[in-house]
């Protein structure tokens, strides 16, 4: 590892945590023109890195249209794909994928709630009996999905810090919360002045923020080796998207609020284990094994705003497992708000929180 030390001494922003959220925040405010410091240590175990960057605009058991699909997928659409082009790296796989139904009754209801208002524009055909019979097992059919796919998480990561180093904004040093010095305009780290500080953490302890409630959520992966090449992304109680490798794929994820210890589980292995026999036709092998912890919020929304009482202490957090989708989407919103051209909506504002804090 190496550190960066051409930090540039004054800059609009510092950003602590260069995970989803905080790359996408520097790479907005970049393209605004603004000056940025990114401080991030990176940690093995970091969720957006071991995360297999899956994302989908219909989840969940109720097979639902996710919060704001037709906005947040728009625009994770097209940052990536102008990330790409700006990096000159291909991490960003657009695909259809396909959900298997569970039962006869499954497919009643989906053939009804394909006609419903904004969920159609995300099927691309229902299957009435078998669709991909001769890799996983779908007697009752299932349905194709659109705008779906799945992000790189580790290549992009590191393109972004190739980015940010060739801005001098990146430094791999631990940030000491302690060594924070505030005034009423400003806020300076060991020698570096901003406007602000956003903190995009994820699970890490921050005293500014330790009274808002970011629950740790534990997610297990495995990588496999297949037989076979996937016409697509299938997701039934399991995803398998393609990972790094020739016929490897990464599968998951489990979701474990409680045994959060720091390695991987031989319960994570079997459940996903087993998730794979019932959906996959043809042998697999599982040749690795990953864990990392997911920060998010009670009402499954992001948490952005300034601290009630520092107003140049930012937060941007609680992106929980879709962290690939919401990233952009917010980063923007976010970026607007430090602007002064926009207010956070209500769903994600800090404020809705404020109750929960107490004055030193």
């Amino acid at each position: 590892m190496f550190s960066i030390i051409f930090i540039e001494p004054q800059v609009d922003y510092i950003i602590v945590g260069q995970g989803l959220a905080g790359s996408a925040l520097a790479i907005r405010l970049l393209e605004r023109g603004r000056r940025v410091s990114v401080f991030d240590e990176p940690i093995k175990n970091n969720c957006s890195r071991v995360a297999a960057g899956l994302f989908n605009p219909i989840t969940g058991m109720g097979i639902v249209k996710t919060w704001l699909a037709e906005e947040v997928f728009a625009s994770l659409h097209a940052f990536y794909t102008d990330c790409e082009k700006q990096f000159g790296q291909r991490f960003f796989f657009p695909s259809l994928l396909y959900r298997p139904f569970h039962s006869a009754e499954e497919q009643n209801n989906w053939m009804v709630k394909s006609a419903e208002n904004g969920v159609s524009t995300f099927v691309e055909k229902i299957y009435t009996e078998s669709g991909f019979g001769n890799e996983v097992n779908d007697p009752f059919g299932g349905i194709l999905l659109n705008t779906c796919g799945y992000l790189d998480t580790v290549s992009f990561l590191a393109s972004t810090r190739k980015f940010l180093i060739s801005h001098n904004s990146w430094s791999d040093s631990y940030f000491a919360v302690e060594d924070v010095e505030l005034s009423r305009e400003s806020v300076s780290y060991r020698g570096v002045t901003a406007r602000k500080i956003i903190f995009c953490q994820g699970i890490e302890a921050n005293p500014f923020f330790d009274w808002l409630n970011i629950r740790p959520l534990k997610g297990e992966t495995v990588t496999l080796n297949l037989d076979f090449e996937p016409a697509v992304i299938f997701n039934k109680g399991v995803y398998i998207v393609p990972s790094n490798g020739n016929s490897t794929y990464k599968a998951g994820a489990t979701y474990e609020l409680k045994n959060l210890s720091p390695d991987v589980t031989d319960k994570a292995r079997v459940e996903l284990v087993e998730k794979l026999t019932g959906l996959l036709k043809s042998p697999f092998s599982v040749v690795a094994q990953e864990w990392g912890i997911r920060p998010t919020t009670i009402d499954r929304r992001p948490i952005i705003g300034s601290h009630p009482l520092y107003k140049n202490l930012v937060i941007f957090n609680g992106l929980g497992t879709k962290g690939v989708s919401l990233a952009p989407y917010f980063s923007a919103h976010i970026a607007h708000w430090l602007e002064g051209k926009a207010e956070i909506m209500k769903e994600v504002n800090i404020t809705r929180f404020n109750a929960l804090y107490s004055k030193p």
